[in-house]
């Protein structure tokens, strides 16, 4: 594995290529290249800088830049898909993907046209493809919501909250037993957790406890490695304490954590045990390296184990398409019916790519879904509450060349927008080479740490949310890099005065007004502010890309 063996001369060399931009003709062509301190800095210590996180391997089979081609089995037409765009296809097109599962796998491919669907598009079997012909070309209308065709899906705390405002997807990629335990649950009016394990979470196999380890190791000492063979996705599980360490931790430490009050910040504490899916690289002995670096340190106060999980949905993925729905009004805020677009949840190594989603609640979701790459998407039509959305815990899933239109229609009363969102403990997630025309970079509480947002132009019109009891909106290792602000709003854009042991590199000049944060931790923050009024002349440019260039 390429990222197990970095040498400092590898190191060193990679990155005076990518930094000086001498790899790229616009690197060149845009003036005289800065390079950070902080950068220098990462390149000695890029799996344990205490302010950049290592993201490198984010994405699909660690950030390959192409997808596979699995053999077409089945085109929907076959099924009796008819591109009129009045026959109901949803039928048809489930029974083709469908046959792809049975086959093993395989894709299913639908022909240009406009087709009707009236019902959810369930991908549930690993290595099945839905491609349409291109985002130009092939349409599917999608005229009914989620509550008219699954029911209401309430929140976990009561209310008349609808959780179609933050889950659930007309295209739906997740694995059988998970869309079985959701849609059951949400006829019994119970709320079903969205994550790896479940409500019953103690329920799941320890396959073997693992020994202390620092954060950046590839390799950890395990207990018993009779269960684990090379190719295996299993769960990294990490217990917090009665002090609420492990919380701290992931907000880098210190006295501002230290000090902080955990306790009532009840939503937050309900998505611990932290759960980080990775695959395992190779065994010897009771030495096991895994494809990806640890996140954080495993400490003994922890508990620190390998364990199963609900079946992973895994290289599946939806191409070259437009998913349009109805267009309706959008509905106040966290009472979206659920005109959602294409949701990625307890997946690992799926894709989706050339996809776009119009008239829509909420546009790409990431719920405990992990090293998934979203390429090429776009959102557009009447606006959105979520565009993104990235929750549950997800971790190491890229989303790049991505686009946020400006809304078609003005904004309903009582309606939200956020933009690309992360919370719920999702760590290490890419959000690159984004056009934003509306909305922001929406912490969304939850404690989310170590994620990167970077060669992103954004006019900042948006808000954050997240419940008081979801805790901070950030915990340690936030990097926004290279970040252009046509409105000139500072909300959530300049984060060294918010995200503990964080960067800001590269950001046009802003000011505070709209939203106005305000800090989750008192004292030294630890953050650092670099080439702040600079952009586009920050060498790296990107700094997933320079970051992917190290690793190789």
């Amino acid at each position: 594995m390429s990222g197990t063996h970095l040498t400092r001369r590898t190191l060193l060399t990679a990155a005076t290529a990518v930094a000086l931009g001498t790899t790229t003709a616009r690197a060149a062509a845009a003036g005289h290249p800065e390079v950070p301190t902080l950068w220098k800095e990462f390149v000695r210590s890029p799996l344990t800088h205490p302010q950049i996180p290592c993201v490198g391997r984010a994405g699909y089979r660690g950030g390959a830049s192409r997808f596979p081609r699995p053999r077409t089995v089945t085109d929907v037409t076959d099924h009796g898909a008819v591109p009129d765009g009045v026959t109901d296809c949803a039928p048809a097109i489930n029974r083709a993907i469908a046959a792809a599962g049975r086959a093993g796998g395989g894709t299913v491919t639908i022909p240009p046209g406009t087709y009707r669907v009236d019902d959810v598009l369930r991908i549930g079997d690993s290595n099945v493809v839905l491609r349409g012909a291109g985002s130009g070309r092939t349409t599917l209308y999608a005229t009914k919501n989620l509550t008219e065709l699954i029911g209401v899906y309430g929140s976990r705390y009561g209310g008349d909250k609808s959780s179609w405002s933050w889950a659930g997807g007309l295209i739906w990629m997740a694995p059988r037993a998970r869309w079985d335990s959701l849609t059951a649950a949400v006829r019994a009016r119970s709320w079903p957790f969205e994550g790896w394990t479940g409500n019953r979470r103690d329920e799941w196999e320890t396959l073997t406890p693992v020994a202390p380890a620092r954060q950046g190791s590839w390799t950890v000492t395990v207990t018993d490695p009779s269960a684990l063979h090379p190719g295996r996705l299993v769960l990294l599980r990490l217990h917090d304490d009665e002090d609420h360490t492990l919380l701290q931790h992931m907000a880098g430490g210190g006295p501002g954590p230290a000090a902080y009050a955990w306790d009532d910040k009840t939503k937050l504490t309900s998505y611990v045990p932290y759960e980080w899916p990775v695959r395992v690289h190779r065994v010897h002995g009771t030495r096991v390296t895994l494809e990806r670096p640890l996140p954080l340190d495993l400490r003994p106060e922890w508990d620190p184990r390998l364990t199963t999980h609900v079946p992973e949905l895994t290289g599946s993925g939806v191409e070259g398409l437009t998913l349009e729905a109805v267009e309706t009004p959008q509905s106040p805020h966290l009472l979206d019916k659920g005109y959602n677009g294409v949701v990625l949840q307890c997946a690992y190594d799926c894709w989706v790519d050339d996809v776009t989603v119009r008239h829509v609640d909420n546009g790409f979701g990431l719920v405990a879904a992990s090293a998934c790459t979203l390429r090429r998407t776009r959102v557009a039509g009447r606006g959105a509450h979520h565009p993104y959305f990235c929750r549950e815990g997800s971790h190491d899933n890229l989303i790049e060349d991505f686009t946020i239109e400006q809304r078609t229609v003005p904004a309903p009363a009582g309606t939200q927008l956020h933009g690309i969102n992360v919370e719920g403990l999702s760590s290490y997630n890419v959000w690159s080479r984004g056009d934003m025309r509306m909305g922001t970079f929406d912490s969304h509480r939850g404690l989310p740490f170590a994620n990167v947002r970077t060669d992103i132009t954004v006019d900042n019109n948006g808000r954050h949310g997240g419940d008081a009891v979801a805790g901070p909106l950030f915990g340690a290792r936030f990097t926004h890099w290279n970040i252009r602000v046509t409105n000139g709003r500072a909300g959530l854009m300049k984060i060294d005065g918010l995200a503990p042991y964080s960067a800001t590199v590269g950001l046009n000049e802003v000011r505070e007004f709209g939203q106005t944060d305000v800090p989750d931790f008192a004292g030294d923050l630890h953050s650092r502010l670099e080439l702040y009024g600079t952009t586009d002349t920050v060498r790296p440019r990107n700094l997933y890309e320079a970051q992917r260039a190290l690793l190789r």
